[in-house]
Formats: structure tokens, C-alpha cells, sequence
């Protein structure tokens, strides 16, 4: 029989799961050797790509290489994201100015929100309309919200949290991909390629809704898959380790509650190593990097107001750690005795970011548009070995109680309503009658 997992081992369940990020120098030999490694499966003519967010790393990093590749590609950005004053923003707006003007002609930016079904119906027609058609689309969206399902039902803002986790992460990757089927289906090809996370097999404290929306999304997406399979659509799901989604997009921390606190209770909490590694690459952002580029920080109430026109600068919350201490930080936010919501990207210099999607984008460039590809494909060692050992977990316990499982059976041949002694008695009249 399989035996509960000691406190010390759940304390050392997250480790496995969630690896650290590398030094810099470690990134950038990995980025260069992935670099090295990228492959494209045989086309034709060159393909049309989608890609559901165009901001985000994933994207940065894989959209040179497909252009370089002689394909085309339609982002949907969000006007929001890269007109605020952030280091998401400006990341962007390095990307584009370092594309040539051969590379531009390559890509079509088109304002997007995901979560509107009409916005992305849009873009999809914008794209066909300027290049013909749609070959492969990517969803890259992802946020995440970090919080207990107490912490996240303790207050209407943080139940708004939740809703706002599934239309982010559900419902918006539905809306991109009921925009793109009909196109799919009118010329009887195309690749749909959905980027979730390990979370998707394996749920992780503190993260139930981030990885209950990841799962609803794979369920959809396999279902999907036996639909669109006689119009020749395939359907791959991606699955990168938890760090590549967590760390690469915004995260939302809700207010801690003093019984989850990592003192008293011996959960894996993922809020605890975020936060820690949010901490330590802030404290090295205040050693090399100036006050004039600081990283994404906005709380709940800013939130809020994601879509209203950008205010002057003077009213921006975009503090650095190193800055006043009368001004709220992310260290202070995320402190155990933090009051509101905060949200905010990552603070890791943008090589590093590229660096830690570098396994991704090359599973993109190997995988998207293939003839024959894997309806889900994990990505990374350390991704399929927790994979694997979350398999190997639910096989045991399934061999634990097989003979349960089997219990209430009914044979084979046997009518429902009879049992051993409808059986003996039958028998015996029988053989009484011979």
C-alpha cells in the first residue's frame, strides 16, 4: 500500500517541481545551445502563424526564427501591455526595434484582448485578409493567481481574482481557437498548439486555480481533438515545466492567511518560493540596474483600471526596491502581513527570460505544423520526470485498490437482478429435469 507523504517530504515537493532559475551565464549558454538545435519539420511553401500573445517571451523568442524561416506571422498585443512604462513594455518595444525592416514586413501586429470573442474573431479575419489563410495557431496566454482556496474566498476582490483566472486562462484560449476553426476547416488543414504547464497534470498548493484552469483547458482541448480530427485539424497540447508559464507572465498574490503560513503549516506552498525568488532577483536588480527601468508592480485597484488610458507619469506605480521605503515595493506586498492583492511580472533580466523558454520555443518550431504531431508533448527533463512520477503515483494506488475498483462487477453473461442464489437454483431445476 502507498503511505502518506511526511512533512518533510512535502516540504521538498516543491524543489522537484519548481527548479530555480540559472546564473545568467548558465541561460545564455543554454539559449545559445537551443539556438543551435532548432529544427523545423518539411512544408511546402512558407506558413502562416497566429500567436495569441504577442508580449510575452515565448513569443519574442519564437517569432524571429519563424520569420527567419520564411514564415509569416499575426500577434495578437493587447494596446494596454505595451503602452504602460514597465519592463514588459520596453522589452517589447526592444524587440521590434531590433527586427530589420525585411523581418517587419513579416509580422502583423493586431490589438487583441482574448478574453473578447469578438476581438479575436477579428484578428483572425484581419490575419486571412492580409495573408490568405492561417496554418498554425499558438495560444501563449497565460497569468497566474497565487493564493489557498481560503485566501481566495475571503473577500469579493479575491473571488473576482478567480473568475478573472478562468477568463485569462479558459476562456480566452477557447475564444482564439473557436475564431481560428472555421478557417481550419474551410481549407481542411491546420494545427492548433495550446501552451499550458505540468500544472495541467499535477495540482500544486497555493495554485488550485491556476492549475484548475489549466486543466479545464486540457480537457477541452482533448475533447476538441476527436471533434476536428475528420477535418484533418490536429490538436497538440504543450506542457513546459510550472516555472516557464509562473515566471514568464504576471503573477497575482492575494493576501496571505496566517494558517497557511509556511510556520505552521508543512504544505509546498508555491507562494513561498516565488516569493523568495522574487526577493532575491529584486535585490539584484537594485545592485545592477538603475532606477530608470524598473520592474512591472500594481496592486489590485490598478488592476482594475488595466483599460483605461495610461496617466502621467507622476502617478505611475512603478517603483523600484531601491527607491523610498514610504513607497510600497514588491517585497513589501508580498510580506506575510500584506493586505491587498499585487500583481506584477517577474523581475528577471529579459536574457534570462528568453533563456528559461528556450526548450519551449524549440518545441514549437519542431512540433508546429508537423503532418503527424503529438496530441501532448511534455517539454523538459524536469517536466517529464514529475510527470512521470505523478503517473507512477496514481498506478499505484490503482493496483492498491484494483480489487475495490472491481468490487460491484458484474460478470459477464450474467443478468442484472441475479446473484449466487438465483444461479444455484437455477442449476439445481436443472438438474432435476434431467
Amino acid at each position: 500500500m502507498t503511505t502518506s507523504p511526511t512533512n518533510t517530504e512535502l516540504q521538498q515537493q516543491p524543489e522537484q517541481q519548481y527548479s530555480q532559475p540559472q546564473s545568467q551565464q548558465e541561460q545564455q549558454q543554454e539559449h545559445q545551445h537551443q539556438q543551435s538545435l532548432a529544427r523545423f519539420p518539411s512544408h511546402k511553401e512558407p506558413r502562416v502563424w497566429f500567436l495569441s500573445c504577442g508580449t510575452c517571451p515565448t513569443a519574442r523568442a519564437l517569432v524571429p526564427k519563424l520569420i527567419a524561416h520564411g514564415d509569416k506571422v499575426a500577434t495578437g498585443v493587447r494596446g494596454v501591455e505595451i503602452e504602460r512604462e514597465d519592463d514588459r513594455a520596453a522589452a517589447y518595444q526592444t524587440f521590434l526595434g531590433e527586427l530589420g525592416e525585411e523581418e517587419r514586413t513579416r509580422l502583423k501586429i493586431i490589438n487583441m484582448d482574448i478574453r473578447s470573442i469578438g476581438q479575436c474573431q477579428a484578428a483572425i479575419s484581419e490575419t486571412v485578409e492580409v495573408w490568405g489563410r492561417v496554418d498554425v495557431m499558438l495560444c501563449c496566454t497565460s497569468e497566474a493567481v497565487v493564493g489557498t482556496v481560503e485566501e481566495l474566498s475571503a473577500s469579493t476582490g479575491t473571488l473576482n481574482l478567480v473568475r478573472d483566472q478562468f477568463e485569462t486562462n479558459y476562456f480566452g484560449p477557447v475564444n482564439i481557437i473557436k475564431a481560428v476553426l472555421p478557417t481550419f476547416r474551410s481549407k481542411r488543414a491546420g494545427h492548433l498548439l495550446v501552451l499550458t504547464g505540468i500544472t495541467g497534470h499535477i495540482g500544486s498548493p497555493g495554485l488550485g486555480t491556476y492549475c484548475a484552469s489549466g486543466w479545464a483547458l486540457e480537457g477541452f482541448c482533448d475533447s476538441l481533438a476527436y471533434e476536428i480530427a475528420p477535418f484533418n485539424i490536429k490538436m497538440t497540447i504543450l506542457q513546459p515545466s510550472m516555472e516557464v508559464n509562473l515566471l514568464t507572465n504576471k503573477i497575482t498574490f492575494t493576501p496571505p492567511h496566517p494558517a497557511y503560513s509556511s510556520d505552521t503549516n508543512h504544505a509546498p506552498f508555491v507562494r513561498d518560493i516565488l516569493t523568495r525568488t522574487i526577493h532575491r532577483q529584486s535585490f539584484m536588480a537594485t545592485q545592477s540596474t538603475p532606477p530608470s527601468a524598473p520592474f512591472s508592480s500594481a496592486t489590485s485597484q490598478e488592476k482594475d483600471k488595466s483599460n483605461a488610458p495610461p496617466k502621467s507619469k507622476s502617478k505611475r506605480r512603478t517603483e523600484t526596491p531601491s527607491q523610498s521605503s514610504s513607497s510600497p515595493s514588491s517585497s513589501n506586498l508580498l510580506s506575510s502581513n500584506a493586505t491587498e492583492s499585487v500583481s506584477l511580472f517577474p523581475p528577471l533580466p529579459d536574457s534570462s527570460l528568453i533563456a528559461l523558454v528556450a526548450e519551449t520555443v524549440h518545441a514549437i518550431t519542431a512540433i508546429g505544423g508537423h503532418d503527424n504531431p503529438p496530441t501532448r508533448h511534455i517539454v523538459g527533463h524536469e517536466a517529464v520526470a514529475s510527470v512521470k512520477e505523478k503517473l507512477k503515483t496514481v498506478s499505484e494506488e490503482l493496483e492498491d485498490f484494483v480489487e475495490v475498483s472491481g468490487a460491484v462487477d458484474i460478470p459477464r453473461g450474467e443478468e442484472v437482478g441475479s446473484g449466487p442464489d438465483n444461479t444455484a437454483e437455477s442449476t439445481d431445476s436443472e438438474g432435476e429435469e434431467d
